[in-house]
């Protein structure tokens, strides 16, 4: 859209409490106009200046600080005015319906970075990189998440598409001289190259997916029979009661997520139904919707009832078959006289703890804190955050080009190079070159308002 066209929007930039100063921010092509009616006085391109905040009625609401951007050197890259005022909501709330009233309009979520990537001052994966820096619970994260913003994925992910596209040409080049076999136009060359594309996505594939997880946090799913004492175990684990517990099987019917902190990273549980043959209707949705949740998983915490191990042994391991790690615990083991000597699969590790009395619980925490820490990554050097839809167009876009290689090697250079253009497709979704509307709807309304 023209820049002139758009609304200039309106909307508070900082946090919902009180403060000491709060921002208001318009982003737009009547943001000085308004700005400056809200001041009554003129305002220069990168100056502080100090005014009297104005209603729309002339009346004074407070006082503080104006910055004025003109475009396009602006976050948003249109003409921005931030109103610094003292952070009472009312005030902020008061400056916010003024400038509505002035011309302008509320801003929906993410709305100014949004425009900020329409307008080409940071692609798709800068931009979300914001809302990560801003959700960042720890210094690791946010570290991680500025270096993203800073397009140290981007760049990686440009440079890959950019020899992808120059391979296609190749490729395509060559269809010219179909007469010509492919080895006299250079063809073992581009297979070498090809060869190396595929490594060096496969090493972006494996560090956005360390990214991932370091913003996303460990996917833990308990799993287990019923009356394991699955829900027992979530809520010593999260040091409240989250979970209805009874003697009765099938109690869990639902999923249930409690987030928790270990040494800095995130651990996600996921408290699920027990698996088992039969149960009603109810209680099935329930096992189907744990199977699902195990999709996704990057840990399965299996609890089972100490004093019968192995009942419910095939059901589950049919269910966490997928699950890359695999935590057993015995639970109950206050009511064994001396723990057994069960093991569930070679290599595979068992914890005896006790839920009710809490005996374990200290080494099951300093367990989860190694596979957290190991999870994320335990030196944070070069790394930088990344998200599922992110590692999902990676993975796709090394699916196409080892159809490229393979196309290559039978010299069917018209599917070579439509696999080639696929990947290259795949990445260009990442920084948001090739990219549907639904999507950016999808991204930004999950930002801050004011952001």
């Amino acid at each position: 859209m023209p820049l002139p066209n758009r609304d200039t929007i309106a909307a508070i930039a900082t946090g919902p409490a009180a403060g000491g100063v709060g921002i208001v921010r318009l982003s737009g092509p009547q943001a000085k106009a308004i700005g400056e009616a809200v001041c009554k006085r003129a305002l220069r391109p990168r100056h502080a200046h100090h005014a009297h905040f104005h209603d729309a009625g002339g009346a004074v609401l407070d006082d503080g600080i104006a910055l004025y951007f003109a475009a396009p050197a602006s976050y948003t890259g249109e003409e921005v005015v931030e109103l610094q005022a003292h952070g009472s909501p009312a005030v902020l709330n008061a400056l916010v319906e003024a400038c509505v009233v002035l011309g302008a309009r509320r801003a929906r979520p993410g709305e100014f970075s949004e425009r900020a990537f329409l307008e080409g001052r940071l692609d798709l994966a800068q931009a979300e990189a914001v809302a990560d820096l801003i959700a960042a619970a720890d210094l690791q994260a946010a570290r991680a998440a500025r270096r993203a913003l800073d397009g140290e994925f981007s760049r990686r992910v440009e440079a890959i598409a950019a020899d992808l596209l120059a391979a296609r040409v190749h490729v395509e080049a060559a269809i010219d001289f179909a007469d010509e076999p492919i080895d006299t136009l250079g063809g073992e060359a581009l297979k070498r190259k090809l060869g190396t594309l595929a490594d060096d996505l496969d090493t972006l594939l494996r560090a956005a997916d360390r990214g991932r997880r370091l913003r996303d946090g460990l996917h833990a799913v308990i799993v287990g029979p019923p009356n394991a004492g699955k829900s027992s175990l979530l809520n010593a684990l999260a040091g409240s009661d989250r979970a209805i517990v009874t003697d009765i099987a099938g109690t869990t019917r639902d999923l249930l997520h409690e987030t928790i902190r270990v040494d800095g990273v995130e651990l996600t549980l996921v408290d699920t139904a027990g698996l088992r043959e039969g149960g009603d209707a109810i209680e099935r949705e329930g096992m189907r919707r744990a199977a699902g949740e195990l999709q996704q998983a990057d840990l399965a915490i299996i609890v089972l009832d100490a004093r019968d191990p192995d009942r419910g042994r095939t059901a589950i391991a049919d269910a966490i078959a997928r699950v890359p790690r695999r935590l057993w615990l015995h639970n109950k083991a206050d009511l064994l006289a001396a723990p057994g000597e069960w093991s569930p699969a070679s290599g595979e590790e068992v914890l005896h703890v006790s839920a009710h009395t809490g005996a374990g619980l200290e080494a099951l925490h300093a367990r989860l804190r190694e596979l957290a820490q190991g999870h994320a990554g335990s030196d944070g050097a070069g790394a930088f955050t990344a998200r599922r839809r992110h590692v999902e167009a990676l993975h796709a876009a090394a699916t196409e080009l080892a159809e490229a290689r393979a196309q290559l090697d039978h010299d069917v250079l018209e599917l070579t190079a439509e696999a080639l253009r696929q990947a290259h497709d795949r990445l260009g979704e990442i920084t948001g070159r090739v990219h549907a509307d639904d999507l950016l709807g999808h991204i930004f309304s999950s930002f801050c308002i004011g952001k």
